[in-house]
């Protein structure tokens, strides 16, 4: 009898099973990796056998599940099946890879049958064959059924991050358009002055990021633009804003002269964007009255600009986690902790980096570094 065979040869079978499964490219099997797989579907058929040898078709049933699989209620092979083919994708396998698991046993208990001369009934076969297609299809669908719905999280994950880069740009210009309108009419300004050319560029900038975000949902591709730009243009138009801030705020907002040769290549929306990001931080996390120095330097073949605050410091392990998305460490939580991380992801795509250096005790500089494209 088959029920019997199994058995007697359950530590064989399940040896050479892992042994098999060893010599596939990416699969290492362990007894844990195999818990609800192999050795739990070896008892479960054993038992659909004893079943039906006394005639329990009920308990059949309930063990393994009928001819054509589970209608409505998965059978025990069909839950830990389903267990296995979920496990097989949380470490990376392919779907093959599962129905290979289960195609082993029963290669394996052929051949060992055949090796020890063990015959088996048309019967026990036709319970074979069941159970191993029962399994065989509860374990893949869970496994699809895993895999689309990891796929579909990292969607909207990915649609998220995308939606809170562009709420949290369109929040940064439109403060900056509220502190220029604010401060035209308390000053009774006109559009032609500086304050209203700040204002329209920040209502232009609002423009372009709604566009953008039009032409990426069209494309459903990521925009480049990039353009040699002068790197003093940018740091004055980035103080223009800047100097809404720390008069609203009562600070000091230094800058440093820039050499007008320096130029970049990049997207200069994008590299303003962070910059801009870098000077509100500073006044949002620096003590009233202090100062905030924005500097541009050569440093080899970069062009670094670097923001220093007053805010007093970091804690040593702060250093990295304010770059990740969400985290938020100061007093102030007006903003959804956002800034720092998409500042660095808009530096990086144009090929920079947006590192931070503690000063302990007084404050931080931060700094965008870019390949220099200064024309000798």
């Amino acid at each position: 009898m088959m029920r019997d065979f199994l058995l007697n040869n359950r530590d064989e079978l399940l040896s050479r099973c892992k042994a098999r499964a060893a010599q596939r490219p990416e699969r290492a099997a362990t007894d844990v990796q195999l818990e609800n797989g192999i050795p739990m579907f070896l008892d479960q058929l054993t038992r659909t056998l004893l079943a039906e040898s006394r005639h329990e078709a009920g308990a059949s049933l309930r063990i393994s599940g009928g001819s054509g699989g589970d209608a409505y209620a998965l059978s025990e092979i069909g839950v830990s099946a389903a267990a296995h083919g979920k496990a097989l994708l949380a470490l990376g396998y392919s779907l093959d890879q599962v129905v290979h698991d289960y195609g082993d046993l029963c290669q394996t208990i052929s051949e060992l049958a055949f090796e020890r001369d063990a015959p088996f009934t048309i019967p026990e076969f036709g319970t074979l064959n069941r159970c191993l297609d029962n399994a065989i299809a509860d374990s893949v669908t869970e496994f699809s059924a895993q895999r689309d719905a990891d796929v579909a999280h990292r969607h909207v994950s990915d649609s998220t991050k995308k939606l809170g880069f562009l709420a949290h740009e369109l929040r940064n210009s439109l403060q900056v358009a509220g502190l220029a309108a604010h401060a035209m009419e308390v000053g009774g300004l006109t559009m032609v002055g500086a304050t209203g050319s700040v204002l329209k560029k920040s209502l232009a900038s609002m423009e372009e990021l709604i566009d953008t975000a039009l032409a990426e949902v069209r494309a459903r591709g990521k925009p480049t633009n990039s353009a040699i730009f002068s790197v003093a243009s940018l740091v004055h138009e980035a103080k223009a804003s800047a100097d809404l801030g720390s008069v609203v705020r009562n600070q000091i907002l230094t800058v440093t002269d820039v050499n007008s040769d320096l130029c970049v290549e990049a997207n200069r929306e994008r590299i303003l964007a962070a910059l801009a990001n870098l000077l509100s931080n500073a006044f949002k996390f620096s003590h009233p009255h202090s100062e905030i120095q924005l500097s541009t330097d050569l440093v080899g073949d970069r062009v670094c600009l670097s923001v220093e605050d007053s805010c007093g410091g970091l804690r040593p392990d702060h250093e990295e986690k304010i770059f990740k998305p969400f985290i938020q460490f100061g007093d102030d939580r007006s903003g959804i902790g956002l800034g720092l991380s998409i500042a660095r992801q808009n530096v990086e795509t144009d090929g920079g980096t947006l590192t931070v250096r503690n000063k302990p005790g007084s404050g931080c500089v931060f700094t965008i570094a870019l390949p220099n494209c200064t024309v000798e």
